[in-house]
């Protein structure tokens, strides 16, 4: 028996149909099966099934009300006075205006080159102020300074780049700090 060329692309596409065919069939047939089979689990194990949805259910309905009922509530804050300067503490603390005042800028983040630059002094002389500042406080680091000044009621508390001492206020601009 002799194949012919014409009768090779028709023989390759009948086992290409026939493959494609036997393979849908055995899919459906797997699908079918498996479909039974989870009808008969549910039919078996539904009291299983129903009760494992309940325990989800209530567990989601659990954890919503905790988060729910333990979430803080914001505290209402009472509207805001101005800021006053604790003079007891001050003179506590024996520090001066200009002190304060380098207390202040110092607390808005700025360097002593620039709080110089603000106070039209030299910066060894705010760094002479800072550094009798620090002795005055108590402390070594900028940063106490800062924190002393605020807990003592010596500089305001909140950071919105204001800084006051004795009713004036001081509007510090925000500086870009780019390199030139």
């Amino acid at each position: 028996m002799t194949v012919t060329r014409e009768s090779a692309p028709g023989s390759r596409r009948r086992v290409v149909r026939d493959i494609l065919l036997y393979g849908v069939c055995s899919g459906v047939l797997i699908a079918v099966l498996n479909f039974t089979e989870y009808r008969f689990l549910v039919v078996e194990h539904s009291v299983e099934i129903y009760g494992a949805l309940v325990a989800v259910l209530f567990a989601g309905l659990g954890i919503w009300l905790g988060q729910t009922l333990t979430r803080k509530k914001p505290a209402t804050v009472p509207a805001a006075s101005p800021f006053v300067v604790d003079e007891t503490r001050v003179s506590e603390f024996g520090t001066t205006a200009r002190e304060l005042e380098i207390l202040g800028l110092i607390a808005a983040g700025l360097s002593n080159r620039e709080i110089a630059d603000r106070l039209f002094v030299s910066e060894n002389r705010v760094k002479t102020r800072s550094s009798r500042l620090f002795d005055k406080l108590g402390v070594k680091r900028r940063t106490q300074a800062v924190q002393i000044g605020k807990t003592g009621r010596l500089i305001r508390e909140a950071s919105d780049g204001f800084v006051s001492y004795e009713s004036v206020i001081f509007r510090l601009p925000r500086q870009n700090h780019t390199k030139v």
